[in-house]
């Protein structure tokens, strides 16, 4: 049976007992495929202007993944499976976002595009018991490691993609969970039709390099160089005619 762990002031670890709170998440066999099949050839490239990415050859192919994007607008849940969809496939993407994104009928298709929700508060070991077993069965996590949406300024980060990451890491031996920091940037803070993207993809941060058994130690520091990661990412923004991408059109 898999054992997880809250952290403390210290590196003693205390069990929880993983059937508490139990969390699932679902993807509709046929709302997902629509959905995002509309999304990326119909509503994104007619609402936006230019949209471009770099850094889609750090997606990993194979192996559990959390994808660590910056938050910015509600766009971000659409845009981000956008910039994915050459390496990933919409069953594979689960989404873990906050108890209010999971109410009425937004939560209805949220729930059905893979989103499962999280108390960014007080999170439940349901919700991490539950990302552990998504990233055993290989598949992909969307995270957003600031909790909200900031448009503006530095925003410390949660530290829930590293407690996730190390949990899944330590319940497998050679599970091999990988971070992707993602940087999205929009040419108005507000988005409206015809606002211009840019999304930097930043190469994996391996979590079994943070492992050495101290989880709040070994999570501050995985934390602390995800926030780095994304932070060099968003000043490409202000580079980035000196770096290849690859631009996707409004065909």
């Amino acid at each position: 049976m898999m054992e997880f762990y809250y952290s403390s002031d210290t590196c003693q670890r205390t069990p929880v007992n993983p059937q508490a709170n139990r969390t699932t998440s679902r993807v509709s066999p046929w709302l997902s495929p629509l959905a995002y099949l509309l999304g990326r050839h119909c509503l994104l490239p007619l609402f936006f202007g230019q949209i471009r990415i770099t850094g889609q050859k750090n997606i990993p192919t194979t192996g559990p993944v959390i994808f660590a994007p910056t938050h910015r607008a509600r766009w971000d849940g659409l845009l981000v499976p956008y910039a994915v969809a050459d390496c990933m496939t919409a069953k594979d993407l689960r989404f873990m976002v906050t108890i209010d994104e999971c109410q009425g009928l937004q939560g209805w298709f949220v729930r059905r595009l893979g989103g499962f929700p999280v108390n960014t508060q007080h999170p439940s070991v349901g919700s991490l018991r539950h990302g552990v077993e998504l990233l055993k069965q290989g598949k992909a996590v969307v995270i957003f490691p600031e909790g909200n949406i900031y448009r503006y300024g530095k925003v410390p980060l949660k530290p829930g993609i590293a407690r996730l990451g190390l949990s899944a890491e330590s319940s497998h031996s050679g599970l091999g969970v990988k971070i992707i920091p993602i940087s999205i940037n929009y040419s108005q803070p507000y988005p409206n039709w015809g606002t211009d993207v840019s999304i930097h993809i930043g190469s994996p941060i391996r979590v079994k390099d943070y492992a050495s058994g101290c989880i709040k130690k070994d999570g501050k520091k995985l934390t602390g160089d995800l926030a780095k990661a994304l932070e060099q990412l968003s000043h490409q923004e202000t580079e980035i005619t000196n770096h290849a991408f690859a631009e996707i059109t409004n065909s």
